[in-house]
């Protein structure tokens, strides 16, 4: 796993860098060393924004250094006001507990957590720290070492106590501000690497450019409480040309759950991406070098670029059985050489996916368990067309296909035996318009 990678040099060249603490290009240089990234478990599964900080994990361990997930099991009770604009909604213990098993897994297939890799990755929860904690020792162990004036300062705490809405409460009062729950969340999450250094020797915390208060928080209260030599390192937050920014809560994020984000959307994102994100993609996610970064650059036309990349990513993240079925979905859909036996070839998952991505109409198996005609079947069944005279005209015009056979019979029933796995039925009107009807 290990290569001769300069951890930092590494991140420079990517872009991959925001800031960073005095020393800390020293300290990298003097041999292994432990760094962490928190990951807040209000979002039931990582996404592209989660997957720059891995990124960071990886490109740490690959330089020979150990890299840490620190799930947030305590911080994601509480919730942090970094980049929100208004509070939170709380989510309840069993929902979190849930999220950040399911993000565990899948940081544990991203990272070598192999315990034979001298510098495995590690996963520790920050609930274990904070669970026999009372208020009164970590008001007195941790408050007193961070004033009021320091907090403040911090930029996502100003924002939201500048920031004037004419919202109100259910009391009346106004919703300007920021709750005292949020307002101690920098507390926890310094806290934490106090607890991290102290009692896994860990030195680093890295993070985003929007996690930097917060960051260097934890800095200030372990050099204070324990005189700890620890450093921070940022990266920017990830945004697309238009400036828009990826976030849990964004429209049209992309996640890196199959459930959440097909892995065919998922592929289709990369081969759609703006032409101007491709140096910005290619350096934050592709595990090529710089030299072959750079010639493929040189090389290769934006597409072709955009093809290689988006296998890398989806065989990475998804696997190779989930791409060859990204493949297997795009030539369905694209390719007019596709016919019956490539339908038939497809399995229920596969298909699925199709479902996802064009219009698939869905019915009971009643309505065909005894035979059901054609035109019925694409007007009143599916309204695939609006009545059985415009299914007729579209029949006796040869551009109605089932299952990529023509229909040319107005006679023709649909039953039971023409599904798919049981459950699908391809229509096509013309070489446009496809539809995957669904039987339930």
């Amino acid at each position: 796993m290990a290569t001769n990678l300069n951890f930092l040099e590494e991140l420079r060249w990517r872009g991959l860098i925001h800031d960073f603490t005095p020393g800390v290009e020293e300290h990298f240089n003097q041999g292994m060393v432990r760094a962490y990234i928190g990951f807040d478990p209000t979002a039931p599964s990582m996404q592209l924004g989660n997957y720059v900080q891995i990124m960071l994990l990886t490109f740490l361990q690959r330089a020979g250094h150990q890299p840490v997930v620190l799930m947030g099991g305590a911080t994601g009770r509480i919730g942090d006001p970094s980049g929100k604009d208004k509070e939170r909604d709380l989510r309840s213990f069993e929902e979190l507990d849930t999220n950040m098993a399911h993000q565990a897994e899948q940081a544990k297939r991203m990272l070598d957590f192999n315990p034979a890799t001298p510098n495995h990755a590690l996963l520790v929860n920050n609930y274990d720290f904070y669970k026999d904690i009372n208020v009164l020792d970590f008001l007195r162990d941790v408050g007193k070492y961070v004033t009021v004036n320091y907090m403040m300062s911090k930029e996502s705490v100003k924002k939201r106590i500048n920031r004037k809405t004419d919202e109100k409460g259910e009391d009346g009062v106004g919703e300007d501000g920021i709750s005292f729950t949020e307002f101690t969340y920098q507390l926890l999450q310094g806290y934490d690497f106090v607890l991290l250094h102290r009692n896994h020797g860990i030195t680093v915390q890295m993070g985003g450019s929007d996690q930097y208060g917060n960051i260097t928080t934890g800095v200030t209260l372990a050099r204070k409480i324990d005189e700890a030599k620890v450093f921070a390192v940022t990266t920017p937050l990830l945004t697309k040309s238009d400036g828009s920014k990826f976030g849990k809560s964004e429209s049209g994020n992309i996640w890196l759950d199959p459930t959440m984000t097909t892995p065919y959307k998922f592929y289709q994102f990369w081969l759609n991406a703006d032409d101007r994100d491709l140096p910005k993609f290619l350096r934050y996610f592709s595990l090529k070098n710089r030299e072959e970064i750079e010639n493929i650059e040189a090389r290769q036309s934006a597409q072709e670029i955009k093809r290689v990349f988006a296998e890398e990513l989806t065989v990475r993240i998804h696997g190779q059985e989930a791409y060859e079925s990204v493949l297997a979905v795009s030539k369905l859909l694209f390719d007019p050489k596709a016919d019956a036996d490539t339908l038939r070839s497809l399995d229920a998952d596969t298909l699925a996916q199709v479902a996802e991505e064009i219009p698939a109409p869905k019915i009971e198996l009643s309505n065909i368990q005894n035979g059901l005609n054609i035109l019925d079947f694409l007007s009143e069944t599916t309204g695939i067309l609006e009545s059985r005279s415009e299914a007729k005209r579209a029949i006796q015009a040869s551009t109605i296909s089932v299952n990529k056979q023509k229909i040319a019979d107005l006679g023709v029933v649909v039953n039971p035996a023409d599904l798919l796995h049981g459950k699908f039925l391809m229509v096509e009107n013309g070489k446009k318009n496809k539809y995957l009807v669904v039987v339930e």
